[in-house]
């Protein structure tokens, strides 16, 4: 009798240390400690593995998505290519028009007088290299940005907001706050297309948007920052700049899932707003964040 009561306890009690040990609210008072080094406004959302351990802080606020946005973009294309209203191989032509731009653009760089590459190749450069030339024209291909908003609001995605366009947005400052998001939301789009919940897409589709943000070259000193060398991460960088007259920069974002040593992967969206700080430093706000949470869930 006495022997089954102490196993009972025992087990309770392992449970209760499991439980704490992955209960990610253990992480606040680290990540308020990274936070009260920087004048910045600090939008997060870490998710764990499956979804049911969370830590949202600061979650209300409307963050500018810069180009994160580009991540539900290629969603919604995807979605396109699944119905077969678009293909990957299709030629897309960029007149020199196009690429005679003062908007961030590798394809602009390495094709000045125009090309014509296939829809794939746009994917690729918009997303991993985070292009402003291939985002516009890939907005063009839907009819602009509202259906890419519908796409989101039909499935139940309504705590964003895209609005503009990349060369709208960069047209004037004020502009950008039009896209927004609130980081939870992000973190959930996140989870649904990687898990594949809600067949957001097919596989092959999703095969070739993870592997392309898994190549993602912008941001590697904010989520992969301060990671162990060669870990997985599939992510999406925004930046907004900064502002010429007051110094301050709207928008030093990055999203992504990130695969832990057992295999396992957490979610995260870091929104760094109405920062002080320089663009290191503001990056580096996320990079610390992201490897505390790594050591909390790493085993």
């Amino acid at each position: 009798m006495h022997f089954k009561t102490y196993s009972l306890t025992l087990v309770s009690s392992l449970i209760s240390c499991s439980v704490f040990s992955q209960n990610l609210q253990g992480l606040k008072p680290q990540i308020d400690k990274i936070l009260a080094n920087y004048q910045a406004k600090v939008g997060i959302a870490i998710h764990n593995n499956d979804f049911t351990d969370s830590l949202i802080m600061n979650g209300d606020h409307h963050y500018p998505l810069q180009s994160t946005y580009k991540f539900h973009l290629a969603i919604a294309i995807l979605d396109q290519v699944d119905k077969g209203k678009l293909s990957f191989d299709q030629p897309v032509e960029i007149s020199k028009a196009t690429v005679t731009t003062d908007l961030y653009s590798p394809i602009k760089d390495k094709y000045p007088n125009g090309t014509t590459l296939p829809l794939s190749e746009i994917l690729r450069y918009t997303v991993a290299e985070s292009d402003n030339v291939g985002c516009d024209i890939m907005f063009g291909m839907l009819g602009g940005t509202e259906p890419v908003q519908k796409y989101f609001e039909d499935r139940g995605y309504t705590e964003q907001s895209i609005k503009t366009t990349e060369e709208e947005q960069q047209s004037n400052w004020n502009i950008q706050f039009q896209n927004w998001t609130k980081v939870a939301q992000a973190n959930r789009i996140l989870f649904d297309y990687y898990t594949n919940t809600k067949k957001l897409l097919s596989d092959s589709s999703h095969k070739f948007l993870w592997d392309t943000m898994r190549s993602t070259s912008t941001g590697k000193n904010r989520i992969k920052g301060l990671l162990p060398e060669g870990t997985v991460v599939a992510h999406k960088t925004g930046y907004s700049g900064v502002n010429k007259t007051t110094g301050i920069i709207a928008a030093v974002n990055d999203i992504g899932v990130v695969r832990l040593p057992d295999g396992q992967v957490f979610y995260i969206s870091v929104y760094v707003t109405d920062s002080k700080e320089t663009e290191p430093n503001s990056a580096k706000i996320i990079a610390e964040v992201s490897k505390a949470v790594y050591d909390f869930l790493k085993k």
